[in-house]
């Protein structure tokens, strides 16, 4: 079932297992991640793209917690609603945060799956002001 896929998907970002995010996804894969506050133009990844951008999360993160609120099936696609949130282990000057500062999110997140991995992944990100609350 598709939504077992991303629970798994998300357990491993939140435990940055990156050979289980890179087999989450499909060898032709791309993922859009639309306009937002982290990205203001927003970025198109592949497979290798989405791992490697794992892989600088899971530097910069001490901990991510991902949360499905709410989902629909609709037979090779899944639409939800997530919440993300997560602790710094690093400074991030450019945004005013210290190591130890939490971040939060809200996503809409909509996937298209083939031979039961992810194929299509899009994702409208809501970032909560910076330093509101720790995880």
């Amino acid at each position: 079932m598709s939504i077992e896929i991303v629970r798994r998907l998300f357990a491993a970002i939140e435990q940055g297992e990156l050979a289980a995010i890179e087999a989450a996804y499909h060898e032709d894969a791309e993922q859009v991640e639309h306009p937002n506050r982290l990205l203001p133009g927003g970025a198109r990844r592949d497979r290798a793209a989405l791992v490697e951008a794992a892989r600088r999360g899971k530097a910069l993160l001490a901990t991510q917690r991902l949360v499905i609120d709410n989902s629909v099936a609709n037979g090779d696609k899944l639409a939800l609603e997530a919440s993300w949130s997560a602790t710094l282990a690093v400074d991030a000057p450019p945004l005013g945060l210290k190591a130890g500062d939490g971040m939060q999110a809200r996503f809409a997140q909509f996937f298209q799956f083939r031979d039961g991995r992810i194929l299509r992944h899009h994702t409208y990100d809501c970032f909560s002001p910076w330093g509101d609350s720790q995880p």
